[in-house]
């Protein structure tokens, strides 16, 4: 009776390091691709902040051509002084 509790105890044992070792083996997966979602972020705000900036520097132009049109606008008196 003791023998087949211990083949019962050891094949259990060998069942969960079966699942054990799925388990394992899904999380590297998922650590894998995870570090992937994360790389691809990265390059995605690095992208968004490069717009950003070419955003703020074509307001900033875009500011100094108003203020030059103004100016044009009123040496040929196209609006009141």
């Amino acid at each position: 009776m003791a023998d087949q509790s211990d083949n019962l105890v050891l094949t259990l044992l060998r069942d969960m390091r079966a699942s054990l070792q799925r388990v394992e083996g899904k999380l590297d997966e998922l650590v894998v691709r995870v570090s992937s979602v994360e790389t691809n972020l990265a390059q995605v705000h690095v992208e968004l902040a490069g717009i950003h900036v070419d955003l703020a520097a074509h307001s900033a132009r875009m500011d100094r051509i108003d203020s030059r049109l103004d100016r044009i606008e009123k040496r040929l008196g196209l609006v009141d002084a």
